[in-house]
């Protein structure tokens, strides 16, 4: 036990990869002398996901399961995944097999070396539509100045020793952005690269608008970027005041007054889109404020099946 290894496979609507998943990943981690177990966590899907998953448990005793009440999102399902887990160290992966399993063992020997987080850093993102990819482009941009952390490339594919793990753990806050806080609680981390692989079965459940919440999201979750771009806007919109103020009072001085209703126009709808824009940025934080002082939990747990069976 002092070795074992802990899987954590967040899935929502994957039935067609459970048993691929979990036989692939045991066959890997088998064939290397690893101790292991295999926690797959049900968010909520709205499939056979849940079967599938009892079904490989009850074929292998490595194969666990936690089933949430309804969906909660990857976030809450990895940290679910966490909160099982009982190994000395963690591996987060997705069930598509994307995040290509065989790298766990070179994870796994930088953490017998003494790492305690090990990051796997895409060199490839794989076929991604030109869309997709100039929005994550935009995404990690934003997010990298915003946590002061290179996410350009990062990915949820990690490994966490047991310290890394109950750090985690102790953070409450109910929108949590595991990506940048796996990074932002320190230790002694290291990086290793992966081709993001093809998906063998089932289709991506990422659609652009669920991505685009995703980003929004976490980006207010982890940083007051949005905030001070709003001092920045403001700052902008004094100084565009102050020019335009000075042109008006001058001409006004020298007989040549500003003519045109539309240069009144203009500035009117820019400023309130301003104002409108910025009531909205603080509102949204408000939202998440009130959301967190709530104090509902991540995710609930409806049933579990394997380790609490035995």
């Amino acid at each position: 036990m002092d070795k074992m290894l802990s899987v954590v496979i967040p899935s929502y609507n994957e039935q067609e990869m459970i048993q691929k998943t979990a036989a692939v990943i045991h066959t890997i981690l088998t064939h290397a002398a690893i101790d292991h177990e295999l926690i797959f966590v049900d968010d909520g899907s709205k499939d056979n996901t849940w079967q599938e998953i009892e079904a490989a448990a009850a074929a292998n005793s490595v194969v666990h399961g936690v089933h949430f009440s309804r969906n909660f999102g990857k976030e809450a399902a990895i940290f679910a995944g966490l909160q099982a887990a009982r190994g000395a160290c963690a591996v987060v992966i997705d069930c598509d097999l994307q995040h290509p399993p065989e790298k766990m063992l070179e994870m796994y020997a930088l953490w017998e070396q003494g790492y305690e987080v090990v990051e796997a850093i895409k060199s490839d993102r794989g076929k991604e539509s030109a869309l997709h990819k100039a929005f994550a482009t935009v995404f990690y941009g934003i997010i990298s100045v915003a946590t002061k952390i290179n996410m350009r490339d990062a990915s949820d594919f990690k490994l966490l020793d047991r310290k890394a793990i109950d750090a985690l753990l102790t953070i409450k806050e109910k929108n949590s952005f595991f990506r940048a806080l796996s990074s932002w609680i320190g230790f002694k981390c290291v990086q290793i690269t992966f081709d993001v692989q093809e998906r063998t079965a089932g289709v991506s459940k990422w659609s652009f608008w669920s991505l685009v919440k995703y980003a929004v999201t976490n980006i207010t979750s982890f940083s007051d970027f949005p905030m001070k771009i709003i001092t920045a806007l403001g700052m902008v919109s004094f100084v565009i005041s102050v020019v335009m103020g000075a042109i008006a009072l001058i001409g006004k001085i020298s007989g040549r007054a500003l003519e045109g209703f539309t240069t009144v126009i203009i500035l009117q709808i820019l400023f309130s889109s301003i104002i409108i824009t910025s009531i909205g940025i603080i509102g949204y934080y408000l939202g998440k404020i009130y959301d967190e002082i709530k104090g509902r939990p991540k995710y609930i747990v409806s049933k579990t099946c394997g380790k609490d069976e035995e």
